[in-house]
């Protein structure tokens, strides 16, 4: 696997402000440098949430290791490329380390059997998060200053990359025009999801989107789909009423309709969008 990026959902409003969902595979450990970004909307694969077992395969069979393997030298940046023997002991140190962790890891699930006694995926996990791919789903009106950072040439590589790909991905798509009163539906696609629409409107194709989303926290976006399960995690996402299990609004921000703001009202529902309000801000008001 290498970084990737996909355009989802593309779409322009009236006033010709761009809103634009992508898919993006990156180095695991470049999310926090990913993450500084405020003006991106952003659900990705949880290590909460995913069994330690299919992480482990994933590290064993496609880990993710450096896409340059710089040479040390003072700053930030890393210094021209290691070569022969060099480069060869840094690849073996990866490697080392990543079939140590596995085994490692593979000897305690052994050991403890029953999950009662073993320690949560959410701790397991971190220890093969250098070794990870993970998957993004972030949406955006303004890309200018990520391209400027991160495409630059002094950028982390790994991160480099993943945002050239994005920005390949942006400028090869064509966006779709929505007028005032329609939505941009990440997941969505009219063709494949006709059933929502004729029986229970835009509304359920809000409600199928917001679910889509939310699902790559366990990398079950792509599955198979289920009107009666996206319209119960939509209600799970949006529930008020439950104190053990609060709201959980992220995965709202990546549905969105144009506005105009010359209506002044519309203004706290933008969030870090310009000129789209976010089904968050309509809906659960925080």
């Amino acid at each position: 696997m290498q970084p990737s990026a996909k355009v989802i959902a593309d779409s322009i409003g009236p006033t010709g402000v761009r809103l634009t969902t992508l898919e993006v595979v990156m180095h695991r450990f470049v999310l926090a440098e990913f993450n500084t970004h405020r003006v991106f909307s952003r659900n990705s694969a949880s290590s909460r949430a995913i069994p330690v077992t299919k992480i482990l395969e994933r590290v064993k069979t496609d880990p993710a290791y450096p896409s340059v393997w710089a040479r040390e030298q003072p700053g930030m940046q890393g210094g021209t490329e290691l070569e022969g023997i060099d480069l060869a002991r840094a690849k073996q140190l990866f490697e080392d380390v990543r079939n140590s962790t596995v085994a490692l890891i593979e000897d305690y699930l052994g050991l403890v059997p029953s999950k009662e006694h073993r320690a949560h995926k959410s701790l397991i996990n971190r220890l093969l998060e250098p070794f990870m791919w993970h998957t993004v789903i972030v949406t955006a009106t303004e890309w200018d200053g990520f391209w400027w950072q991160r495409c630059h040439k002094d950028a982390q590589p790994e991160i480099k990359v993943a945002a050239e790909a994005m920005k390949a991905a942006v400028d090869a798509s064509k966006p779709e025009e929505l007028d005032y009163g329609m939505w941009h539906m990440p997941y969505i696609d009219i063709a494949e999801d006709m059933d929502i629409l004729d029986m229970y409107g835009n509304e359920g194709l809000i409600k199928a989107s917001v679910a889509r989303c939310a699902r790559v926290s366990t990398l079950n976006h792509d599955g198979k789909k289920s009107i009666e399960d996206d319209f119960k995690l939509y209600d799970r996402l949006t529930d008020r009423t439950n104190s053990d299990d609060p709201p959980h609004a992220s995965p709202l921000e990546h549905v969105a309709t144009p506005v105009d703001l010359s209506d002044e009202s519309y203004w706290p529902l933008r969030g870090n969008f310009a000129e789209w309000a976010q089904l968050r801000h309509m809906v659960l008001d925080f």
